[in-house]
């Protein structure tokens, strides 16, 4: 009687094979995941931008306030509180450029929070009113941008 089945080594060697897979498969994923959470920082960044380009347009100045109150860009926060990506993956703050004066010009800041901190590659991204684009990690800005 003939009996039908896999053996050991056999099943060892499939076990081996989706090891392999796996070990070169995973890391494309996590740099996947944190190329698309960049987006979603990038995004976020650029929308403020605009917002932040129409405050300017009819009050001859930029604003700090991203949130609720007089002078703020009313994005649904408190008054001068960080807004979140739409995925929360960064906190987007606002600050006068270096130097310089809130009327003038004004940085975006975008801090990576929650799953995106891990992200050593580019870290948090910058925008300025003066489109200088920035970013605090080992890659150049060109790569995060």
């Amino acid at each position: 009687m003939k009996q039908s089945g896999f053996t050991l080594i056999e099943l060892m060697i499939v076990v081996a094979i989706v090891g392999i897979l796996a070990a070169i498969a995973y890391p494309s994923y996590q740099s996947y995941v944190e190329r698309t959470g960049r987006a979603d920082g990038q995004a976020k960044l650029m929308e403020i931008m605009q917002a932040q380009e129409r405050f300017y347009s009819q009050n001859q100045t930029y604003t700090a306030n991203l949130g609720a109150g007089a002078g703020g860009l009313g994005y649904g926060v408190a008054a001068n509180a960080a807004v979140a990506s739409d995925e929360r993956r960064y906190n987007i703050t606002a600050a006068a450029c270096a130097g310089g004066a809130i009327a003038n010009c004004v940085a975006l800041s975008a801090d990576a929070v929650g799953q995106q901190a891990s992200d050593t590659k580019c870290g948090d991204l910058t925008l300025d009113s003066r489109g200088t684009k920035g970013e605090g990690g080992t890659l150049t800005v060109q790569d995060c941008w």
